[in-house]
């Protein structure tokens, strides 16, 4: 005689409808109003989840924001693998160039907001670091030893100041190879192969 079956939880649920509905909405109230316009009732109206759920989960706008930064880190993400250092690097500034110009661009709509909201500026941070220990690899296959963050920074750094500090226009490839470029030179010079 076998054991009675267990009950099954239901992968998803409710509670994964739920934040779904609601991660939805932020970025759409993000998109539409900026940081101002998100508000636990306005997210909830939105979604279609009551405001004392909105409010148990996520408390304000700041659990909010860090919440959708973190459903941000969820999404699987590999670093590209051309062949290169030059090439890894453009491509992943050109993935950096697309997310920002995109019209309109949630990457930069929750990078603005994290300026209002230490939660979310903790959260951006957290996907920040995230993202780097992943990249990592594309310096570690072709310069073991040389630290890779410095490297990640050189190339993708001036990617952001242009587009979000600068607000300069949207770039061709030209933005996204020329600062990989450098980051490669520099690696580069320092003895190891690019």
């Amino acid at each position: 005689m076998s054991a009675p079956a267990q009950p099954v939880g239901r992968p998803g649920g409710r509670t994964a409808r739920n934040r779904r509905a609601v991660l939805d909405a932020v970025a759409d109230l993000l998109l539409e109003a900026g940081y101002d316009g998100l508000t636990i009732d306005a997210v909830a109206a939105r979604s279609g989840v009551h405001r004392t759920t909105v409010y148990r989960r996520w408390r304000d706008t700041g659990g909010l924001l860090a919440d959708a930064l973190d459903a941000a880190r969820e999404v699987p993400w590999e670093p590209p693998d051309t062949g290169s250092l030059a090439g890894d690097l453009t491509e992943i500034n050109r993935q950096i160039v697309a997310a920002l110009t995109e019209e309109p661009s949630i990457t930069a709509a929750l990078i603005a907001a994290s300026f209002r909201s230490p939660a979310a500026a903790a959260a951006l941070r957290s996907f920040w670091e995230d993202r780097y220990a992943i990249a990592a690899i594309v310096v570690e296959r072709v310069a073991p030893g040389v630290p890779a963050r410095p490297v990640l920074l050189a190339s993708c750094a001036p990617v952001f100041y242009e587009l979000v500090l600068l607000r300069g226009p949207a770039p061709g490839d030209e933005l996204a190879e020329r600062y990989a470029r450098l980051a490669a030179a520099s690696v580069s010079r320092s003895g190891a192969a690019p």
